[in-house]
């Protein structure tokens, strides 16, 4: 049997989307992509509709109720501490449809802060993109082969892994009771890294490095791609080895230089120290003598 390419298949589901910010302007595009229809979306600021055109065509832009009102899927792309309110006020203004999937692509919450919605006959789902967004048609290719994390009810397990399939990506199954923690791990990643990698060039560029991002590409690449493969066992440099008289002239360096990053370069060695200790890579005596080193600088 021939399938039909998506944008030749029957829409299966009209979709709505609030609101038209980086991740929901490409997450329905990405439903578009599979065959859905995006019959209107909720956009507000003038960048959130010139997205819209560009990601969603010519989809209707309507306040937000009326794109609860018309959606069989509702996708609710809103900031973690808005989607309470949100919620509140469309199941105050009875703006959902009885048995519509409803599902928000915050990953600080599960599936409970919809409840007001489910009281009413809504299908409640919870699908995070584990991607950082620009709002462009690149997300569209990064999330093939990125992963979701999905929570719903047993029932709904189902449509929630297919809605991620469809858009090219990895449902991974998240409890509801797990989800505080499961966000908080992406963002000490994926926001940290962002910080530390920052903080380096701008280390660098002290030390007179011209093009910092040229010297960092390889080196963050490929520690990168072994702490991925290997964990614990990748860690290499002063603080994995115990080497506490050069982690002492790193602190010196950095408190004169940009004193504003050495409590954070403690707090990640001492840590890093406690994992090599953990893995057996750094022996007891070398590893007390560093933390040793990082406690006098934390009580300078």
């Amino acid at each position: 049997m021939t399938l039909l390419p998506p944008s030749d298949r029957p829409a299966r589901l009209s979709v709505g989307v609030i609101s038209a910010g980086r991740v929901g302007a490409v997450l329905g595009a990405a439903l578009a992509r599979a065959g859905h229809r995006v019959s209107a979306v909720a956009a507000v600021s003038e960048a959130s509709r010139a997205r819209a055109a560009r990601l969603l065509g010519e989809t209707a832009v309507v306040p937000a109720d009326e794109v609860a009102h018309a959606a069989e899927l509702l996708v609710l792309a809103v900031p973690d501490d808005s989607l309470a309110d949100l919620v509140a006020g469309l199941a105050a203004t009875g703006s959902i449809r009885k048995g519509a999937l409803v599902f928000h692509t915050s990953g600080a919450h599960g599936i409970g802060i919809l409840d007001p919605l489910t009281d009413l006959g809504a299908l409640p789902l919870a699908l995070h993109p584990v991607m950082t967004f620009t709002g462009t048609e690149v997300d569209l290719q990064r999330l093939e082969g990125a992963c979701f994390g999905v929570t719903t009810v047993e029932d709904l397990r189902p449509v929630a892994e297919a809605l991620v399939i469809e858009m090219g990506s990895e449902p991974v199954w998240i409890a509801e009771t797990r989800r505080t923690t499961y966000h908080a791990a992406l963002a000490f990643g994926a926001n940290n890294l962002v910080t530390l990698v920052t903080e380096s060039a701008d280390l660098l560029t002290r030390a007179g490095v011209a093009n910092p991002e040229r010297m960092l590409g390889p080196l963050l690449g490929a520690a990168l791609d072994n702490s991925l493969r290997h964990g614990d066992r990748a860690l290499t440099g002063p603080v994995a080895r115990g080497d506490s008289g050069t982690v002492g002239k790193h602190l010196d360096a950095i408190a004169s230089q940009a004193p504003e990053a050495i409590s954070a370069y403690v707090e990640m060695s001492r840590l890093t120290a406690v994992r090599a200790l953990a893995a057996g890579t750094l022996p007891p005596d070398r590893a007390a003598a560093l933390l040793d080193v990082l406690a006098a600088e934390e009580e300078a």
